[in-house]
């Protein structure tokens, strides 16, 4: 069976390339697992759910190393796992010369001494381009403070109808779960806004 795994780092970015890609090698949808998550470790529900579904004589398509993950120690350890343990094979879309582990498992013992070879370079590659990506995140996070940009969710302006229902539920008079249905506003919301409006009063 083919299957194919994708991943962004974040919710707001598309995976749409890495799945054109899967569709036209015929993957069925079913079989096409994608996370939008960090690569930092393998918590991911979409990559533990195909993890689970991989067989003996599998193939799984990636489309570069780093879309299955950013951890040195992780890619090597999970590589070796699903093409060692589970012997099911591995291809990266983007240098199948290199790493297409049916190619390594053809060549016997040497192939698992290269196979290691190019893991170890091209993992810690990976691991670095994340490194420096956090790095130039933090940066950029910095100057933009600096230039008075603020970050977090925007407090919300305290209006009459929030202090008189806070009095009330304050004063025992309604219960919480009351005072939300009056403002129309859901639990993590309304106590939000009781400790924003309690900072104030300090």
């Amino acid at each position: 069976m083919r299957i194919g795994y994708g991943r962004v780092s974040a919710k707001d970015q598309n995976p749409e390339r890495q799945l054109v890609k899967f569709r036209e090698l015929g993957i069925d949808e079913r079989y096409i697992f994608v996370d939008k998550l960090s690569g930092k470790d393998f918590n991911r529900p979409r990559y533990q759910a195909m993890r689970l579904m991989i067989r003996e004589g599998d193939l799984v398509y990636i489309d570069a190393l780093d879309r299955l993950g950013r951890d040195y120690d992780g890619i090597i350890s999970e590589w070796k796992y699903i093409t060692r343990e589970l012997k099911a094979d591995i291809v990266c879309l983007d240098n199948e010369t290199l790493f297409d582990s049916r190619k390594f498992r053809t060549m016997g013992d040497f192939g698992k001494v290269m196979e290691d070879q190019f893991l170890s370079l091209l993992a810690y590659v990976a691991e670095q381009e994340r490194k420096k990506n956090r790095q130039r995140q933090a940066e950029g996070i910095e100057v933009a403070r600096a230039s008075g940009v603020k970050f977090g969710r925007k407090r919300i302006e305290i209006d009459e109808a929030f202090i008189k229902v806070y009095k009330q539920w304050r004063s025992g008079v309604i219960s919480a779960t009351e005072a939300m249905k009056e403002l129309n506003i859901k639990h993590r919301t309304f106590y939000r806004r009781v400790r924003e409006y309690e900072e104030e009063l300090l």
